[in-house]
């Protein structure tokens, strides 16, 4: 987390889950990253995350683990779909756009 603070960005996750949900899995796994409820799928489908999967033959429609780098713009600067464990690639990504912002 500090290394994402360092580059003066926020984490969050977002899920259908409820709050109390989020509440019990950050404390189980001490977690630091914020957690926000999304129950109605407005935000996860506003980033195309709700998707449809499929598990057993059978179609459901579930949420894509996914991350996006938000600029201040509000823009996507990157994108990264169906993704676990990819932390340093996203501080390499974080970086080189701070980079990138200085040069302006």
């Amino acid at each position: 987390m500090a290394a994402f603070s360092s580059r003066n960005a926020s984490v969050l996750g977002i899920s259908p889950d409820s709050t109390a949900s989020h509440r019990r899995f950050a404390e189980k796994h001490d977690l630091s990253v914020r957690l926000l409820s999304d129950p109605d799928h407005v935000v996860i489908a506003a980033y195309g995350a709700r998707v449809t999967k499929k598990l057993y033959g059978r179609e459901y429609m579930g949420v894509e683990r996914s991350t996006f780098i938000i600029d201040p713009a509000g823009k996507a600067a990157a994108v990264w779909r169906k993704v676990k464990g990819h932390a340093a690639e996203v501080i390499a990504a974080l970086s080189a756009l701070t980079a990138a912002g200085a040069d302006r």
